[in-house]
C-alpha cells in the first residue's frame, strides 16, 4: 500500500485515480501522518463482498440455518426452459 499526504495528492488525484482503478493498488491518504482515506478499485470492493457473501453462507450451512431454496426445474419452468 503506497501512502500519500492529503496536501501531496491534491496536485496528482487524477493519477492517483487511475492507479487505483486500473492498477488494483490500494493508495492511502494520510493527514497528520494518520490513515485518512484509502482509493481501492472498485472490482477490490465487489470481490471482497462476494467473499463476505460467500462466507456468510458457508456459515449459515454449518450451522444448518440456510432457508430452502428452488429446485432446479423449478427454476427452469420460471425461466421458460423446461
Amino acid at each position: 500500500m503506497v501512502e500519500i499526504a492529503i496536501s501531496a495528492a491534491r496536485s496528482q488525484l487524477g493519477d492517483l485515480v487511475r492507479r487505483a482503478a486500473h492498477g488494483r493498488e490500494t493508495i492511502a491518504l494520510t493527514d497528520h501522518g494518520h490513515v485518512a482515506a484509502l482509493l481501492v478499485s472498485p472490482q477490490v470492493i465487489e470481490d471482497l463482498e462476494d467473499a463476505l457473501v460467500f462466507a456468510d453462507y458457508q456459515r449459515r450451512k454449518a450451522e444448518g440455518t440456510l432457508e430452502p431454496g428452488i429446485p432446479h426445474e423449478e427454476v427452469g419452468r420460471m425461466l421458460g426452459l423446461r
